[in-house]
């Protein structure tokens, strides 16, 4: 795109983005539905609590993770105290100091409602791993972290007795529009005792069907929302289904919505298809609402 398209983009756009930061800027964040208590988990099991957006608390045979961490108020751009991007729509179910600091902080990729510098920082401690997508590590106060591992697709590593490996889905990872290098994961998070899919985001792709194993998936992490108009980078509630079945899984705990106005459809619209779509076995819906918990033992 040359320098004269690039600038009429930014004019054309510019009142539409002024109008919505202003309309937001006067609304108010509501508090979340339900507030977890992490502090009563079990050190067996797999337990889970949905704080928001694609941020899931778990607690996984003792080892406490975190996927893409989001705290802040706005995701965006930061300018000193001011963030320029879309405000929440609903609290994270606890904040930052309420929660146990996590043996590992998993980042599906560079987007910033997914990489959100300011709550990384907050996390920062020398008994953090931090596992993050290719070419991604530049964007974290590496030495502030006790390790930070970059996974390509196909690669693992072990933390604790976690053994995490990342694979492929259908999305990309540019925070910005001249970093298209940066790379974008799923990830497979598994115990001697559980297996736990985390789909980061994606739209619809055969690639869950690689991860399949006769162990099975106990819980998948699937995001639901921001399809529409945008369903070439994400992927409709059936589709997220058919993905978690593909990859042995029969329980889904959905994200991706209810927190930040993303796309199109209306606010209720994603869970209550995923619901939906499970049929008359409602308990394939792992939970609906911010702020609710998922316990698994066996």
């Amino acid at each position: 795109m040359n320098v004269s398209r690039l600038g009429a983009l930014a004019l054309e756009t510019a009142p539409r983005f002024w109008e919505r930061f202003s309309q937001d800027y006067k609304r108010s964040i509501v508090a979340a539905p339900h507030r977890p208590n992490p502090a009563l988990w079990d050190e067996v099991g797999l337990h889970a609590a949905w704080l928001g957006h694609s941020t899931v608390l778990l607690k996984i045979e003792g080892v406490t993770i975190i996927t893409d961490p989001v705290f802040s108020s706005r995701v965006g751009l930061n300018f000193g105290p001011l963030t320029l991007g879309l405000k929440r729509i609903v609290a994270p179910a606890l904040l930052r100091q309420e929660i146990p600091q996590p043996d590992i902080v998993l980042l599906s990729h560079a987007h910033m409602d997914h990489f959100d510098i300011p709550s990384l920082r907050a996390l920062e401690s020398s008994r953090t791993a931090v596992v993050t997508a290719s070419k991604t590590s530049d964007l974290l106060a590496v030495r502030n972290y006790g390790r930070v591992q970059e996974l390509a697709w196909g690669e693992e590593v072990r933390l604790e007795d976690v053994t995490v490996r990342a694979f492929q889905v259908n999305h990309w990872g540019a925070r910005m529009r001249s970093d298209t290098f940066r790379g974008f994961n799923g990830y497979v998070i598994e115990t001697s005792r559980h297996r736990v899919l985390f789909g980061g985001d994606t739209a619809v792709t055969d690639s869950f069907r690689s991860v399949r194993t006769p162990r099975g998936i106990d819980l998948a992490i699937m995001p639901i929302g921001a399809y529409n108009p945008w369903i070439r980078a994400h992927c409709t509630p059936e589709q997220a289904l058919r993905m978690a079945e593909d990859a042995g899984a029969d329980c889904v705990l959905p994200v991706h919505h209810q927190t930040f106005q993303l796309s199109n459809e209306s606010y209720l619209e994603p869970i209550e298809r995923l619901v939906a779509a499970a049929g008359n076995r409602p308990e394939r819906v792992a939970l609906t609402s911010i702020g609710q918990e998922f316990h698994f033992t066996r």
